[in-house]
């Protein structure tokens, strides 16, 4: 699908699992490299006691490294989301964040590993930041991704 950035940023905001827990896609470029993704502590995401909720820390992370290898490496791979943890570092409280990049790096070793059809299991690492820019969370995403069997 090549719809427009500002049509697909809208899309991801009004999704129900990000609008409930009021996950914003703050900025995402034209070519899928890099995306911030930004939660305000509120009513919806708050926990028992008065900090973010874990699942929403997590639920902030969740589809973004897929959409933009999805994006990068075209309809010739098959990209999926495959296991993810969190590691908890302070209570979230207030506006957090977090911040995506693809490299030049990251998509040459991908291209790479999955040039002779086999698949390629890469742990991609994101931070959640606060205001004063301090580890909150990091989340630990495992991709599988493996290059389609070409048609003949």
């Amino acid at each position: 699908m090549n719809l427009p950035i500002w049509l697909i940023k809208l899309l991801l905001n009004l999704w129900p699992p990000f609008l409930g827990a009021g996950i914003r896609v703050h900025r995402l470029s034209p070519d899928f490299r890099q995306a911030e993704v930004r939660l305000k502590l509120g009513f919806g995401n708050r926990n028992y006691v008065g900090t973010h909720f874990g699942g929403s820390l997590y639920a902030m992370t969740d589809p973004f490294y897929m959409l933009m290898l999805l994006r990068q490496l075209g309809s010739d791979y098959y990209v999926w989301d495959k296991e993810g943890r969190i590691e908890y570092v302070k209570p979230g409280r207030g506006l957090v964040r977090a911040h995506f990049n693809l490299s030049d790096a990251m998509l040459r070793d991908i291209r790479a590993q999955t040039a002779g059809g086999d698949k390629y299991l890469p742990e991609m690492k994101v931070e959640i930041r606060d205001s004063g820019d301090e580890l909150v969370a990091t989340v630990h995403k495992t991709l599988y991704i493996k290059r389609k069997p070409e048609r003949r």
